[in-house]
């Protein structure tokens, strides 16, 4: 009974990894927006794929000149720099008071009240999947387990990751680079992330893609990539304090384990900051994998990983058929 249940939670269409109108298709496969204030004003809202009282983020499925859209939206956090302004050229809306509390909306300038925007365009099946809420599924993976689900599953995908590529060739995003070493074995690339705004350190995200191709996640790694990861920390950390001014002691540097796209990268945050998927379900710190590694370098490739996937992901649909998850 279970098994037919989730044979059927796990038919739905086949994914795909290209837009089904794609139009104005550049070189590497992405469309051109027109740039400028009103990119966004022509988007047609389909539906809220989620959204976060807590996050202050709403993320939306909309189409623009006919071609699936996900448009995020997050609140800026506030910054110290800014408070004088913001207490002296807003004004005061009274909401109500009671004994020493009262309540206000603030009404403040328009520059002070940015909304953060990242667009995904055009948008396949894939990216409205990892965005749209669903239920979630705490997975126990094995060895035995990646090697007979996770790896031939992840060997099917055809998700592009060509813009990973195009940042280490420098055909893209190349003036938003922080540091970079070149070396082909142990060099990376360092730059923020699309999560951060770049105008408050509180909300520091950066990501160090390495350069050596093939490594596709936590799981490839053994003690002969130690040199590789232990470059990264060292050198990451100090061009952090070099540009942000920020210490090591103040950083949360891990992997994601799952990955969201299979190409080896570390995640540098401030630890201030709650970073989506720096929970103990999905991150590793780098310092205890380089640890593991040291001890047994094959660490990763017997021990049993947990990780969270999302009802409709297709992985955990393998997982499901593989009789490998108990959901009911």
């Amino acid at each position: 009974m279970a098994e037919k249940a989730a044979k059927r939670e796990c038919s739905s269409p086949k994914e795909t990894s290209t837009p089904k109108k794609a139009k104005k298709l550049n070189e590497d496969g992405g469309c051109f927006l027109k740039p400028g204030g009103d990119v966004l004003a022509s988007l047609k809202t389909l539906e809220i794929l989620s959204e976060s009282a807590e996050e202050k983020k709403i993320i939306v499925h909309g189409q623009l000149e006919g071609n699936d859209a996900v448009v995020v939206l997050e609140k800026n956090p506030f910054s110290k720099d800014t408070l004088e302004e913001l207490f002296t050229s807003s004004t005061l809306k009274f909401d109500m008071e009671n004994n020493i509390y009262s309540s206000y909306s603030l009404q403040v300038p328009l520059h002070l009240n940015e909304i953060k925007t990242t667009v995904i365009y055009p948008a396949t099946e894939e990216h409205l999947k990892k965005y749209r809420s669903h239920q979630s599924f705490l997975v126990e993976e094995t060895g035995d387990d990646y090697q007979s689900i996770t790896l031939p599953y992840i060997q099917s995908r055809t998700f592009s990751i060509q813009w990973v590529y195009n940042i280490l060739e420098k055909k893209a995003e190349a003036e938003r680079i922080v540091y970079e070493d070149p070396d082909p074995k142990v060099g990376f690339t360092l730059l923020p992330d699309l999560k951060w705004d770049q105008k408050r350190v509180v909300n520091l995200y950066l990501i160090a893609i390495v350069h050596q191709r093939g490594i596709k996640s936590l799981r490839d790694l053994t003690e002969e990539h130690l040199p590789l990861l232990q470059n990264i920390l060292k050198k990451g950390k100090e061009a952090i304090r070099t540009h942000y001014q920020l210490p090591a002691s103040k950083l949360r540097i891990y992997l994601h384990y799952q990955p969201s796209y299979y190409h080896l990268h570390v995640h540098f945050t401030n630890l201030k900051y709650r970073a989506p998927g720096c929970g103990l379900e999905r991150a590793h710190f780098l310092s205890d994998v380089i640890q593991n590694l040291q001890s047994d370098g094959q660490y990763y490739k017997t021990r049993t990983l947990s990780f969270q996937l999302h009802e409709g992901n297709g992985l955990l649909c393998k997982f499901k058929e593989a009789g490998r998850l108990e959901f009911r």
